[in-house]
């Protein structure tokens, strides 16, 4: 072979060589395996078969790391990602601790955002149940608050998801304490500076950490329980997984209720490639329609026709808080879903002569309201409460009679409300003298029973005349053991009865005072009632 055509060869097969590496080297990178670290929520586990499908059309594995959704969120760390993605089914908290994170000054870069599907937190009502719930309402539409009115009375016991730990539990958290404070806007510090839902959580009778374990406990126990606080998407998983006795209802809070959009966070901007074949895929028509046939989420795209179990409107979505301090607020004053739900309440009532006639009507009206004939929105946050017990101390010249009851059934508060109807008034008034016996008989139950629930509850329409004085009173308060000051004394101030000294016994004992003359004594009484501890 001459030279020139050996050269020539040589040639060839050098650029032969150097079109195969580069050949080699874009198919490695097309189809290299690449796995993705997900940190997501629990309820997300039935995406896998859709998951697997997705490693095949793509190559690209996702690597699941399952939790409840506010565990996800407090595990998320701006700078410290352990992983590459994160699938919640809401990142609200997440982004509030973000905007946290920001105000304190640290550099915070938001991740990557994209809705994927949508489910609303709603309620699952046995039939029986949503039937009488709906003939007490005009409109025959249930809401939080009926719901809420229902649990106080002992008629209706319900399971949620532990809020601390599940977003469908903080979800429905928002949506009740949203109802309850009746503004119809997002919640604020002040919405939510007292405690309206004791009366709702005295039916939460099932409590899980995540919404799968919720449904299965539902199962379980579904003889003793009327309804199932949860995502829609659950609901209608269970009405058609075999395990009910009946299908559940699915009941759409007519005050509202909070949406979870399932949104993708990109944590590592290196994996942004990766991420956009994901969002693309699962955004995709074809996959879209899966996602509804298989998990009964609502697509995201409206272009994709609905399946007839969820062609029911959502209805009025509400707002998450956008402070911090609101869902802080929230989860402290759920507290521990396995505590006593039961409290004790000291109603300390003037029986003194001026309360005579219209006023003592007033009053013996305004228990009647608390023990359930008022219908409102907000008397049916502040009612009386099954467990719950209520003890009457009637003073004038000193306490004249006392009687406590709790709470079981109707004709307890029947009882309660028989002895404020008495008719024996008295011709002096000893406030600080009652008070003070309150506290005594506070600090052997606060004794008796540590930890549960204890305050007092003063109501007058006069000057002090008789006993002791306020700063005899408040020297006998500070002396009390620890267990008796921590308990509040709210006051309400009626007819002609001193501003300055009720609210000043207020908050030595740490508790407020409301004005019952520039409004109705059932309504000085439902505020009041909001905020006892």
């Amino acid at each position: 072979m001459r030279p020139a055509s050996r050269a020539r060869g040589f040639i060839a097969f050098c650029l032969a060589l150097v079109w195969l590496s580069i050949a080699t080297a874009c198919s490695t990178g097309d189809n290299e395996p690449v796995t993705l670290r997900v940190l997501a929520s629990s309820e997300l586990a039935d995406m896998k078969p859709l998951l697997e499908e997705f490693r095949k059309d793509t190559g690209i594995e996702l690597e699941m790391d399952y939790r409840g959704t506010v565990d996800a969120s407090n595990a998320l760390t701006p700078g410290t990602y352990r992983h590459d993605l994160a699938w919640l089914s809401s990142d609200r908290y997440f982004q509030l601790k973000l905007k946290q994170a920001g105000q304190a000054g640290k550099s915070v870069e938001k991740p990557l955002t994209t809705s994927i599907m949508r489910s609303p937190v709603v309620i699952g009502m046995k039939p029986a149940t949503a039937k009488r719930l709906r003939g007490t309402t005009p409109d025959r539409q249930i809401s939080w608050a009926d719901v809420a009115d229902a649990a106080a009375d002992g008629s209706l016991k319900f399971g949620m998801a532990d809020p601390r730990h599940s977003n469908s539990g903080l979800a429905a958290l928002v949506g009740v304490a949203t109802a309850a404070a009746g503004t119809g806007g997002v919640l604020r510090p002040g919405d939510v500076s007292c405690d309206r839902l004791r009366g709702f959580f005295s039916g939460h009778e099932l409590v899980e950490d995540s919404s799968d374990r919720l449904a299965d406990g539902f199962v379980r126990r579904q003889n003793d329980l009327d309804a199932l606080i949860t995502y829609e998407s659950a609901l209608l998983a269970l009405n058609s997984g075999g395990k009910l006795r009946e299908p559940l209802e699915i009941v759409y809070p007519k005050d509202g209720m909070v949406l979870s959009d399932y949104p993708l966070l990109l944590l590592d901007p290196g994996k942004r490639a990766a991420y956009d074949k994901l969002v693309d895929w699962l955004k995709s028509g074809p996959v879209q329609k899966k996602i509804m046939e298989r998990t009964l989420r609502r697509p995201i795209d409206p272009a994709v026709p609905r399946v007839p179990r969820l062609r029911e409107p959502v209805g009025n979505a509400l707002y998450f808080p956008d402070d911090q301090r609101v869902v802080d607020r929230l989860l402290a004053g759920y507290g521990n879903p396995q505590r006593d739900k039961s409290s004790q309440v000291l109603f300390l009532l003037d029986f003194s002569g001026s309360m005579r006639g219209e006023r003592i009507k007033q009053l013996r009206a305004t228990f009647d309201g608390l023990s359930g004939a008022d219908d409102s929105r907000s008397g049916k946050f502040v009612r009386f409460y099954r467990g719950e017990t209520l003890t009457v101390l009637r003073f004038g010249g000193r306490v004249l009679d006392e009687r406590s009851v709790t709470y079981e059934r109707q004709a307890d508060l029947d009882r309660l409300r028989g002895f404020v109807a008495a008719d024996d008034f008295d011709t002096s008034t000893a406030i600080w003298s009652s008070l003070d016996h309150a506290y005594r008989k506070a600090s052997a139950l606060a004794q008796a029973q540590p930890g549960r629930a204890l305050s007092i509850v003063l109501m007058t329409d006069g000057e002090n005349n008789a006993g002791m004085d306020l700063d005899a009173f408040i020297r006998r308060y500070e002396g009390q053991p620890r267990a008796a000051r921590a308990v509040h004394t709210y006051t309400i101030r009626y007819g002609e009865a001193d501003t300055g000294e009720l609210d000043r016994a207020a908050r030595a004992t740490g508790g407020r005072m409301v004005d019952a003359t520039a409004q109705s004594l059932l309504s000085a009484f439902k505020e009041i009632r909001g905020c006892v501890q």
